[in-house]
């Protein structure tokens, strides 16, 4: 079947006899054929994190046959990461999750060409990277990335296929400003904004499904594929969307907003998505306590409360010895405000010290002035005070 739009890439000269029995199966499919196998085997794919959907995607793309991979990730492996993160192991503990996955590859696949690329992504070096590729895929769970991701993709001319996951949901779908068809898109058509700071949870503090990462990296993994050779309908102007609880996929056309400003440059994304909102950051600025000065509470006898604002399942998970639990949500509506201590100080925590920021700011603004927070949370807690907590 061919498709909807041309092939991304022009085949390569030729297989090699080792590459034709590898790709056998892929080569007697009428679609994908000597040629299609080509194309892949001739595509450079920058792959923007190595995690919970970069790991299948960056595995099947290499057994894919395509030629050459590009990772982007800074960050190391965690051991919270094995659960979903499946292109490493518990010896990568400690390594830098671009190298490892690159070890992964290797076994998967020797024929395929790995570049690592292990600085954050910016804005001052994203428009050099993209230019050196085909395609991108974007797996990364932060609005920050994502928009920087797209604008760059649109300045470079690039299409790259976008995924994103939470709990048991997720979604996934192709943007391309610059699509042949004339029916090209961005991420901002889309979301033209991000959401207010602290209204989206990530992963790392509303959890994910691991095997939620397996369906939608395949999935976008699938689209790559797509594109390279030029077969079947990309999901350019379609958004995927899957439940897992429900084992029910939806689709929701995404058309071009008329209203969406062009894109001429990049910008500073961390600034315009907010880490934390502008409230939040004044009131943790001359109030955020670390976690040895905490102890020193402790240790001096002092009274105060000590407010826990994530949620029941996490405070089951580990909690610091004397902490009430009050969720944010219920600070920040005002119905746990009667529940907290006017005759002592507050010192609000969380797991890392963004919510907590945020309740802060609901307690100055409803009079308790001398409110607190801890940097970093219960993990700074973890790592520096205690280390027989465990972290997640």
């Amino acid at each position: 079947m061919s498709g909807t739009l041309p092939p991304l890439v022009e085949p390569a000269a030729e297989l090699t006899k080792e590459e034709v029995a590898r790709y056998s199966r892929h080569l007697i499919i009428p679609d994908v054929g000597v040629t299609g196998q080509k194309r892949l085997k001739n595509a450079k794919v920058l792959v923007i994190g190595a995690g919970g959907l970069g790991s299948p995607a960056l595995l099947y793309l290499a057994a894919a046959g395509v030629g050459t991979l590009g990772i982007v990730d800074f960050d190391e492996v965690d051991e919270s990461n094995l659960h979903r993160q499946v292109i490493h192991g518990q010896s990568d503990i400690g390594k830098l999750k671009a190298a490892s996955a690159q070890e992964s590859i290797a076994e998967i696949n020797p024929f395929v060409k790995v570049h690592l690329h292990t600085d954050r992504l910016e804005s001052s070096n994203a428009l050099e990277l993209f230019e050196q590729y085909d395609l991108i895929l974007d797996g990364t769970d932060n609005f920050a990335t994502r928009y920087l991701v797209n604008d760059a993709a649109v300045l470079t001319g690039k299409p790259y296929v976008w995924g994103s996951i939470y709990r048991f949901e997720g979604q996934a779908s192709v943007f391309w400003e610059d699509a042949p068809n004339g029916k090209g898109l961005n991420y901002r058509d889309l979301y033209p904004e991000p959401p207010p700071p602290g209204m989206v949870p990530s992963c790392a503090e509303g959890g994910v499904l691991g095997v939620l990462c397996a369906s939608i990296g395949s999935i976008m993994v699938n689209e790559a594929i797509k594109l390279i050779t030029g077969i079947g309908e990309p999901l350019l102007g379609r958004l995927v969307s899957y439940d897992a609880l429900e084992m029910k996929y939806r689709e929701v056309k995404i058309r071009k907003d008329p209203e969406t400003p062009k894109i001429t440059g990049l910008i500073d994304y961390e600034a315009f998505c907010g880490v934390v909102s502008d409230e939040a950051a004044s009131a943790a600025s001359g109030h955020t306590i670390t976690p040895a000065e905490l102890k020193a509470k402790f240790d001096n006898g002092d009274n105060f409360a000590l407010i826990d604002v994530r949620e029941p399942h996490e405070y089951e998970i580990v909690n610091i010895k004397g902490a009430t639990l009050i969720p944010k949500d219920k600070i920040l509506s005002g119905e746990a405000l009667s529940e907290l201590p006017q005759d002592k100080p507050i010192v609000l925590h969380c797991k890392s010290g963004a919510r907590s920021a945020e309740a802060l700011a609901a307690l100055h603004k409803a009079g308790f002035k001398d409110a607190t927070h801890l940097g970093g949370g219960v993990l700074a807690w973890a790592r520096q005070i205690d280390q027989s907590l465990p972290t997640y």
